[in-house]
């Protein structure tokens, strides 16, 4: 189940339900309309969208509409289409039943409706491609009336589910201000002791997971970042709130979200940095970089290990930059403006480098084919080494924006785009390298060192203050069961970082 649903009370379930029956919300809409209304959104939450204009989110209506009558699949056999055409047919009629309609559209839906099942079952012998083509027509005859009927219960969802946003983003910061005027007064103080009394106590342990390697790259990245913590005192605690902001944002379920947080292969961005000169992330976070510099979506959390911000609000004035965006579009449209503002209001050499799905017909000139190349998991950080590359499944175009500095200094000769292809190509080896910043004397883009065994063990942030007595005796042992956790080969082994 995605967040949509998940995060919502039970009237907006009904509200939701009340739609059709036979539709869920559609896969990690929920993230995605997070990064839609983040782009115009002038609330003060960072997760939340408090503050957009429109209300309505067009990501969200289009998702939603796309699945009405039903959600249509991918269809291998012909028994499959004729299934999924019978299906269509039913839902369209019922929807149609069941709404305050035109007389008109009743007419034609019904009569498109009656007419397919009937075709179903006098012809037993059609093949997929006439089944494929029967629910085209079908769609066309019958998609306009039956989404008109549901227009005003999808905008009702999409609403509501803005203002739900808004109302808790509001009252969280409600509780913050209370919470500093009663600091800044001395209002705590006047709060009488409870009288003492014996009571059950239980250890609390809010943790979040992360790989050995990519622990230590967090600590790398806290050290060349961060100036007002140089003894890591609060280190483990700003770990713990970066985890749980991006395992909040992206959802409990199986691979949730990890496609918006997917990256380039390592080979990738070392090709960029040889012959590109780039060393700066226009996407990313501390979980997934490569660079020591990047921007990303939380600065109050990934400041202190890197980021410079939200790139619509970063405004370089010269270098080289790698751009993965999240494959939205109307962040995607921002982007392409942003980048365009900024190459035309400077003289510098600056040059963008954009990886986005290739969706357009014809194909860019630079294009990697589906199934030809591969990304880092989005779940790098906790994911097992045999999961860290995935197979693309969509063609990606690679663009280069550049300013006439830019592309005097950083122009895409054909040798340099035959190195950056080749660094492309899937390699077996790939799953036993994870990247991280190198150390302060070597340069962005330098080749990491191939992790060790003990890197394949998981460490275990808890959240401040939820120690125990058991762990704070056991602290000092902590270190010692990492050590012997890195002669072990089993990815099993863990150990607590208190």
């Amino acid at each position: 189940m995605t967040p949509l649903l998940k995060s919502t009370p039970k009237n907006t379930r009904r509200f939701w339900g009340s739609l059709n029956q036979s539709i869920d919300p559609p896969r990690e809409s929920f993230n995605r309309w997070l990064l839609e209304r983040k782009v115009i959104d002038k609330g003060h939450d960072p997760l939340l969208p408090s503050d957009c204009d429109p209300v309505i989110s067009p990501s969200m209506f289009r998702e939603v509409m796309n699945d009405i009558p039903i959600r249509l699949s991918r269809i291998k056999y012909k028994e499959e289409a004729r299934k999924l055409l019978f299906k269509y047919a039913e839902a369209a009629k019922k929807m149609i039943d069941s709404r305050n309609a035109s007389p008109e559209s009743r007419k034609v839906v019904k009569w498109n409706a009656e007419d397919t099942m009937s075709w179903l079952r006098r012809d037993h012998s059609a093949s997929k491609e006439d089944y494929m083509d029967r629910l085209e027509h079908l769609r066309q005859q019958c998609g306009p009336h039956v989404t008109a009927v549901a227009k005003d219960s999808v905008e009702g969802i999409c609403s509501k589910i803005y203002q739900l946003s808004a109302e808790y983003s509001r009252r969280l910061r409600q509780t913050h201000l209370s919470l500093l005027q009663d600091l800044s007064t001395g209002k705590h103080t006047n709060i009488p002791k409870p009288a003492s009394r014996l009571v059950y106590c239980y250890p609390v342990r809010l943790m979040v997971k992360v790989n050995r390697g990519h622990f230590s790259k967090l600590e790398l990245l806290y050290r060349y970042s961060c100036i007002d913590d140089p003894r890591f005192e609060k280190f483990l605690s700003r770990v713990w709130c970066l985890l749980k902001r991006y395992q909040v944002m992206f959802g409990n379920g199986a691979n949730e979200g990890t496609g918006l947080q997917g990256a380039l292969p390592v080979s990738v961005f070392e090709a960029l940095n040889r012959q590109f000169g780039v060393s700066f992330e226009c996407f990313a976070s501390p979980l997934n970089c490569f660079f020591k510099q990047f921007c990303s979506a939380f600065p109050d959390t990934d400041g202190f290990f890197g980021s410079r911000g939200p790139f619509l609000s970063f405004c370089p004035v010269s270098g080289s930059f790698e751009a993965n965006p999240p494959f939205c579009e109307e962040l995607m449209d921002s982007m392409v403006t942003h980048f365009e503002e900024l190459l035309d209001q400077s003289s510098e050499p600056l040059s963008f480098i954009v990886f986005v799905p290739e969706w357009r017909d014809p194909v860019t000139p630079l294009s990697i084919p589906a199934y030809e190349h591969e990304y880092r998991s989005g779940s790098q950080h906790i994911c097992k080494r045999d999961e860290m590359y995935y197979r693309a499944v969509h063609g990606t175009a690679v663009l280069f924006l550049q300013n006439d500095a830019g592309f005097s200094k950083w122009g895409p000769t054909p040798e340099r785009l035959a190195e950056l292809t080749a660094a492309y190509r899937p390699s077996s080896s790939r799953t036993s390298s994870l990247s991280s910043p190198g150390p302060a004397h070597i340069t962005p883009g330098d080749k990491d060192s191939v992790p060790k065994s003990s890197d394949r063990t998981q460490s275990s942030v808890m959240s401040p203050g939820g120690h125990d007595n058991n762990n704070n005796n056991n602290s000092n042992n902590s270190s010692s069961s990492s050590s012997s956790s890195s002669s072990s080969s089993s990815p099993r082994d863990k150990v607590a970082v208190m």
